[in-house]
Formats: structure tokens, sequence, C-alpha cells
């Protein structure tokens, strides 16, 4: 018999929320360096933290993992970069294949392009992120943190962007930025023909979309919205 009142429903804490960050950093054959995209970390982690919702970070291989877009001219990259404690956190990630993921409420892929080398590649991200969305958590991505996706299979063999809304950045918006032919594929149309339903936006406009417990976001203007999105998401099944 549930005894539970709206009162102790409304208490329980919310678990952390794991923010993953890919550990390739290098664009394919150029020799360019890259990492994850500083600002796809900062803009959703402020987010998050206005609720005073937890994060933890991870990445592929654990440690310190590369970071790209290091641009101080944005004030949130400046205030964390700034920030010992989020740079130790960021020096010390957990190696996700160690995660346990009952842990956490959610899982965040923030991009930057190397996660198109790592992420769709790595049993951990599969493993993790399937295990977080059918216990109930929801699953977030970011600009090119959505190659997370690519991959992923349900318990049932379905892969989990089948016929889900889902946005990333487009394939458009990887030639603006010459690296249509470095990339070892286009985004976008991957996750189309993984069954996903792409909504994309002009070039560098903002776009969120929810489908569930499902939030994606296009390109770095979205990453606040990604962020804000997860927190109203998680507010909500806490306080239902």
């Amino acid at each position: 018999m549930n005894t539970t009142t709206p009162q102790s429903r409304t208490s329980q804490p919310l678990k952390p929320v794991l923010f993953v960050l890919t550990s390739h950093g290098v664009k394919g054959a150029t020799g360019q360096p890259t990492g994850y995209y500083l600002g796809e970390v900062t803009h959703p982690l402020t987010e998050l933290e206005a609720a005073d919702i937890a994060v933890e970070f991870a990445s592929i291989q654990g440690g310190e993992p590369p970071v790209d877009g290091l641009e101080a001219e944005d004030a949130l990259n400046a205030r964390y970069w700034n920030d010992p404690g989020f740079r130790a956190a960021v020096r010390q990630t957990l190696k996700l294949d160690e995660v346990d993921a009952s842990r956490y409420s959610a899982i965040f892929f923030a991009g930057g392009h190397g996660a198109m080398w790592d992420f769709p590649t790595s049993d951990a991200v599969q493993r993790v992120t399937r295990e977080i969305y059918e216990a109930g958590g929801a699953v977030a991505a970011v600009c090119h943190g959505p190659a997370a996706l690519v991959n992923v299979r349900l318990s049932d063999g379905t892969a989990l962007v089948a016929g889900k809304r889902v946005s990333a950045f487009t394939d458009e918006e990887e030639r603006a930025v010459g690296l249509g032919d470095v990339v070892p594929f286009l985004l976008a149309s991957a996750l189309s023909e993984r069954g996903a339903l792409h909504q994309p936006a002009p070039n560098w406009n903002p776009q969120v979309v929810t489908d569930g417990r499902l939030i994606t976001g296009q390109n770095p203007q979205s990453a606040s919205g990604v962020g804000a999105a997860l927190r109203e998401l998680l507010l909500a099944h806490r306080d239902a």
C-alpha cells in the first residue's frame, strides 16, 4: 500500500545528473585539437545549479578530458574556468565504464567535435544511457552530444531515438564549419537513419526538442535551453 503523502514526496532530493564529456582530442586526420565544448558544459550546469541539482562528471577514458571552445569572453565560461572546484571536478572525471547508473537521475552528453569519434563507439555510453532511461531517468544531449545516441538500443533491441523527435548539429552546420568531410559521419543524417524525427532550425539558431524523457539541442546556442528543459523535467518528476 502506498502511504506516501504529498509532503514526503516532494521532500526527496534528486539524484545527481551525470555530465559525460568526450575524451577524444583530435579532429580526424587533420591533427587539429578538439575535445568537449566548454560552453556546452557551463551553460547547462548553470541552469541545474540554479535549482540545487547536483552534477557529477564522467568521460570515456576518465581523468582530465581535452577541452575546446575556451572562450573567455563568455561570462559563464570565465566564471567556471576560474573556479577551483569546477576545475578539480573536470580534472578528475569518472571513467564512464565504471559508473553505477542507478546513482543518477539523468545523463547529459556535452558536445564538442571529439564526441563524434568516441561517443558512438562506446559500450559504456550505450549501457549507462540504456540503464538510466529504462529506470525512468532522463537523457539529454546538445550539439554533437547526440552522437552518443546513435547506437543506443533499449533492452528490446529498438533504437532509443526511433520514432522520437530530436535536435542535433545539422549536416548544414557541419558543412558550414568546413568539417563535413572530416567527421566520421553526419550526425543529423545518422540519427534520422536510426528512425529519429530530426527537427532542424536555421543555422546557429537555438533549438531544443523534448520528447518524453529525451531532451536534445541543436548547437552551442541551445545549451542553456537544454539545461533549463532538463531542470524542469527533473523537478516535475520529483514533485509528481
